[in-house]
């Protein structure tokens, strides 16, 4: 039988805090795991593999409910793909979508920094734009 390990080692080995493994125990990411006699939690390697997976997912911006698309869909790993790549091209719009905002954000500071040149503060382009948006090059950032 495989070796359980206590909340602490499992925390320790998947990079997971320990209020973070409770709460994921709480919402349902993770089964309730088998308990000691002094009512301690014992996690075994698949647990530790299911931890590591939301760590995992959590680290790529994966919302919560996703994840728990995600970990059925590994449930069940004999159902066609087509949820998780849904999924996946979502994230990866969301993630374009920030970059683009980003990109817009850095050429405007850009435009801000090059239009003070160190002048005085009243002539300074950085504090008009802040001070009024419609002064920005970038509609949105």
């Amino acid at each position: 039988m495989a070796e359980k390990v206590s909340i602490g080692e499992a925390s320790r080995s998947c990079g997971v805090k320990v209020p973070t493994i409770r709460y994921y125990e709480q919402i349902g990411l993770l089964l309730a795991p088998p308990r000691t006699e002094a009512n301690r939690r014992t996690f075994d390697p698949g647990d530790l593999r299911r931890l590591a997976f939301i760590r995992h997912a959590r680290e790529l911006g994966f919302e919560i409910d996703a994840i728990r698309t995600l970990l059925t869909l590994q449930d069940d790993p004999h159902q066609p793909c087509s949820t998780a790549d849904a999924i996946a091209r979502a994230r990866l719009a969301e993630v374009q979508q920030r970059i683009d905002s980003l990109t817009a954000l850095k050429a405007e500071l850009g435009v801000m920094i090059e239009s003070c040149s160190h002048g005085k503060v009243a002539d300074c382009r950085v504090i008009e734009v802040l001070a009024d948006h419609n002064q920005c090059t970038q509609p949105h950032h």
